[in-house]
């Protein structure tokens, strides 16, 4: 399988610091998808959908999105809500990436069915170590069922 074939990691997140080191984490994880950064839900959707600067994009869904709750313009939850919403879109992989402890945030993201959902430790190394985790783990361990 070559660079081509893999689907992408998508990260929507709108701190530069948090983007940067999942980014680091990712790729020391030795993972060979491509990452694609997004910081907001609105540029999510583009992506996904292919809308705006994204319309050139290969085709496919990424193979999982890393979803932060709290960003400008659209949050994390109501990208989940459209997600879940598109017959076509509703398997896609949605691990909640978050620093929001909020008991709300954690219920509304269960409710509108996230796969995971994962608080950011404070501790660098701790959030270093479990975006590894989930990259493997989503990336490579857990692969969608083909469509019937």
């Amino acid at each position: 399988m070559n660079q081509r074939d893999l689907r992408t990691i998508l990260l929507v997140e709108d701190s530069s610091a948090d983007a940067e080191m999942a980014m680091d984490a990712l790729r020391e994880a030795k993972l060979a998808n491509p990452i694609v950064h997004v910081e907001d839900g609105v540029d999510c959707l583009d992506y996904i959908y292919r809308r705006g600067r994204f319309a050139d994009r290969p085709e496919g869904d990424p193979a999982v999105v890393l979803l932060d709750i709290k960003m400008p313009r659209m949050d994390g939850l109501e990208v989940l809500k459209q997600l879940r919403t598109d017959e076509q879109r509703r398997r896609l992989p949605v691990v909640i990436l978050s620093s929001s402890r909020e008991e709300s945030d954690l219920a509304r993201s269960w409710d509108l069915g996230v796969n995971a959902y994962v608080l950011k430790p404070v501790d660098a190394q701790q959030f270093f170590t479990a975006v590894q985790t989930l990259g493997h783990f989503w990336a490579v361990l857990n692969q969608r069922p083909d469509p019937i």
